[in-house]
C-alpha cells in the first residue's frame, strides 16, 4: 500500500471518528427542543422543563468541544495530504462549508453563554441557537458528501464550475435528510444511555419512532448510490450498516442502550466505509469529464510529506485517542434531573454563576 492510499484511509478515520462522535451531539441538539419540554414526549411523566434541558446539555457539556476536534484534524490532513482536494472542495463548496461553520459557531455560543444570565427568554435564544446549530451542519454534511460520492462539475483545471444550485439535487438532498435522521436516532440513543428516569424513556420512545424512518431514508439513499457507484465492497458495507440500525432499534426497545449506541455507531462508520469505497480510487469525481477526477495520485502531497505526515501521526494520535476515552470514562455516570441544582439568582454576589448547561 502506497502512502496515498494509505492517507485516504486515514482520511475515511477521521470522518467515522467525527460522524460518530459529533453524530450524537449534532442530535441531542435537534432534540432539545422536543425532549426539553416540560411534559416531554406524548405520555411521559411530568417535569421542570429547564432542567431537562440542562440535563441534556449536560450529557455533552464534557465532551462536545473534544468531538469537534475530530473534523479540525480531518480538514488539516485534507489539506497537507491531498491539497488539490482541498482546495478544489473549499472553493466549489465555499458557501455550505461557511454555513456549517457558522452554525457550529452559533452552536457554540449557545452552549457558553445560555447559563451566563437567568431569564427565559434569554435561554430559549440560546436553546434556538443549539438547535439550528446542530441541524444545519447535520444537514449539510450529507448534502455535501453526498454530492462528492456521485459526482461534481469538475474541469481540467481542477476547478469547480457549478454553483450552489447545483449541489441541491434531489439525491444529495435525500443524503442530507438521511443524516440528519441518523444523527437524531443517535443521539436520541446516547441520551437514553446517559439519563435515567422519564428522560430515558422518552429518548427510547423517540429513537424507536425516528430509527424506522433512518432505515426507509437510509435504504434508499444507499440503493441510489450504490446503483451508480457501487462495488462489492461498499455493498458489504451497505449490508452491515443495515443490519446494525436494525439490530440497535431491536436494543433500544429491549432496554439494551449500549448495545444499542454500539449498533448506530457500527451504522454510521459502515455508512461512511460505504462512500469512501464508493469513491476509491477518486477523491473527487468530475461530472462533466470522468478523466478530470481528482484521484489520490493526482490530488495527494509529495512523498516526503506524506511521510513526514505519517510519523507524526503514529506518534500524537494514540495519545490523543487515549485521553478522549479517559474523558467519557470519567463522564460515564448516567444523570437524572435530580442531578440538577436550582438556578442560581443573577446579580447575587454570593451565588456565582454554575456552568450546569
Amino acid at each position: 500500500m502506497d502512502l496515498a492510499t494509505f492517507w485516504f484511509i486515514v482520511l475515511g478515520v477521521l470522518w467515522t471518528g467525527y460522524f460518530v462522535l459529533e453524530g450524537f451531539d449534532f442530535g441531542v441538539g435537534i432534540l432539545l427542543p422536543v425532549l426539553g419540554r416540560k411534559n416531554g414526549v406524548v405520555g411521559a411523566a411530568a417535569g421542570d422543563a429547564e432542567k431537562r434541558r440542562r440535563v441534556l446539555l449536560n450529557t455533552i457539556g464534557p465532551v462536545w468541544d473534544g468531538n469537534e476536534v475530530w473534523v479540525l484534524t480531518a480538514g488539516g490532513a485534507t489539506f497537507a495530504a491531498f491539497p488539490h482536494w482541498y482546495a478544489t472542495l473549499f472553493s466549489g463548496f465555499y458557501l455550505p462549508l461557511l454555513l456549517i461553520l457558522v452554525a457550529l459557531i452559533l452552536r457554540n455560543l449557545g452552549f457558553e453563554y445560555r447559563h451566563k444570565r437567568g431569564g427565559d427568554e434569554w435561554k430559549s435564544r440560546w436553546d434556538l441557537a443549539i438547535f439550528w446549530g446542530s441541524l444545519v451542519p447535520a444537514f449539510l454534511w450529507g448534502v455535501a458528501l453526498t454530492n462528492i460520492v456521485r459526482g461534481v462539475p469538475i474541469d481540467a483545471e481542477m476547478e469547480y464550475t457549478g454553483n450552489l444550485f447545483t449541489l441541491l439535487g434531489p439525491v444529495p438532498l435525500l443524503g442530507g435528510l438521511t443524516f440528519v435522521a441518523l444523527f437524531v436516532t443517535h443521539g436520541a440513543i446516547f441520551v437514553a444511555l446517559k439519563t435515567d428516569g422519564p428522560i430515558r424513556s422518552d429518548s427510547r420512545r423517540i429513537a424507536e419512532r425516528m430509527g424506522l424512518v433512518t432505515v426507509v431514508l437510509a435504504v434508499a439513499l444507499l440503493l441510489l448510490l450504490g446503483i451508480g457507484d457501487g462495488t462489492a465492497a461498499s455493498w458489504a458495507t451497505t449490508v452491515v450498516a443495515a443490519v446494525a440500525l436494525l439490530g440497535a432499534l431491536q436494543a433500544n426497545r429491549a432496554g439494551r442502550e449500549g448495545w444499542a449506541f454500539l449498533g448506530t455507531a457500527v451504522t454510521i462508520a459502515m455508512a461512511v466505509a460505504t462512500y469512501f469505497l464508493m469513491l476509491f480510487p477518486n477523491v473527487m469525481p468530475s461530472s462533466t469529464n470522468p478523466a478530470w477526477s481528482l484521484t489520490i495520485d493526482n490530488a495527494s502531497s509529495s512523498e516526503y510529506t506524506l511521510k513526514v505526515m505519517t510519523v507524526v501521526a503514529l506518534i500524537f494520535t494514540p495519545l490523543v485517542l487515549l485521553y478522549q476515552a479517559w474523558t467519557y470514562w470519567i463522564f460515564r455516570k448516567r444523570l437524572t434531573v435530580a442531578h440538577i441544582p436550582e438556578d442560581v439568582q443573577p446579580g447575587r454576589p454570593d451565588q456565582p454563576l454554575q456552568r450546569v448547561g
